[in-house]
């Protein structure tokens, strides 16, 4: 298992080095330049150059990327153009706005998803299944946008359960702050938890097929029994694939969802820094979003070996 960690983890951070050199040159090459966007068409020269000099923009692109580079290795996102604070402490206050609405999400989805997926395989063909499989079918389509303004309309302005939008801050308390992010993380849940479903209902078809599924049940175990023991543990791989997927869109493609209801995640700070060309935020941001993309991936292959040591044997 140890062998196994160590290859995964310097793939890990190849990908990284990679990822941080695509994302330097895409974001630099984008037309525009930030000092001349701050200051305007008709900045003086003399002006501009002070400017550029300030934000560190009078220097070589190799030289920029290595003191970017080097900065994040330390902690250090360097300063936002726009806001001159930061880029961490920045960071810092949209993550704890984006990463729970994620794992919340995540959790409704799964909850939702798992039940639904075990429900169906087991009634394959039956009433139970073609319900799940419609109801399924009906959330993959729907657009989460879409459906978040019809949740703002149902229960934030004609029921008045939640707020339409904003996020009242973890100062006010656990339950004050969950409240806040519910309808969000229900309109992120409810087409990945489609998704999901479908995908955990077709690998426990595959499995209920195998030679072992139809011995455990020759030995006297009932239809659950034998699905519960050996069933749901061999049908993990694929579904471990799109939890970990899932996860990582919920983190880093929230932003229509952030912009429906108006909260300060890392989404909508991504948007607001693009518009505004401040650089050194999007870059910073989206190393960030692709780290915790491969740092996911990194720990469903971990959870793979764990569920499968077959694959351990392989590497």
């Amino acid at each position: 298992m140890l062998r196994y960690t160590l290859k995964r983890l310097l793939s890990l951070l190849i990908s990284l080095a990679i990822a941080s050199l695509v994302i330097f040159a895409v974001i630099e090459i984008a037309p525009g330049d930030p000092a001349s966007f701050m200051l305007g068409i008709n900045a003086q020269p003399e002006t501009l150059a002070a400017l550029r000099a300030e934000l560190g923009l009078d220097v070589s692109k190799v030289e920029r990327y290595l003191t970017w580079i080097t900065g994040m290795l330390s902690g250090d996102f360097g300063t936002s153009y726009t806001y001159r604070t930061p880029v961490a402490d920045m960071v810092a206050a949209r993550l704890w706005v984006s990463l729970p609405l994620a794992l919340y999400a995540l959790t409704l989805s799964t909850l939702i998803a798992f039940p639904a997926g075990i429900y169906a395989a087991a009634r394959r063909g039956r009433a139970g299944d073609m319900g799940v499989m419609g109801a399924t079918q009906l959330g993959v389509a729907i657009p989460n946008f879409w459906f978040a303004m019809i949740l703002v309309l149902f229960f934030a302005i004609k029921l008045r359960w939640f707020a339409a939008g904003g996020f009242v801050g973890w100062d006010e308390g656990l339950a004050a702050g969950v409240h806040s992010l519910t309808l969000p993380a229900i309109a992120l849940a409810l087409p990945q938890a489609a998704i999901l479903a479908r995908v955990m209902r077709s690998s426990l078809l595959d499995v209920l097929g195998e030679d072992f599924m139809r011995t455990a049940r020759a030995k006297g175990l009932t239809e659950w029994q034998t699905l519960r023991r050996h069933g749901l543990r061999n049908a993990m791989i694929p579904v471990l694939t799109i939890i970990g997927l899932q996860f990582s869109f919920l983190l880093a493609g929230g932003i229509i969802i952030e912009q429906v209801f108006y909260l300060p995640g890392l989404g909508r700070l991504i948007f607001q820094s693009i518009s505004a060309r401040d650089l050194i935020v999007v870059e910073s941001v989206t190393m960030l979003l692709v780290f915790a993309v491969i740092f996911v991936n990194f720990c469903v292959d971990l959870a793979y070996a764990a569920v499968d040591p077959r694959l351990r044997a392989r590497t």
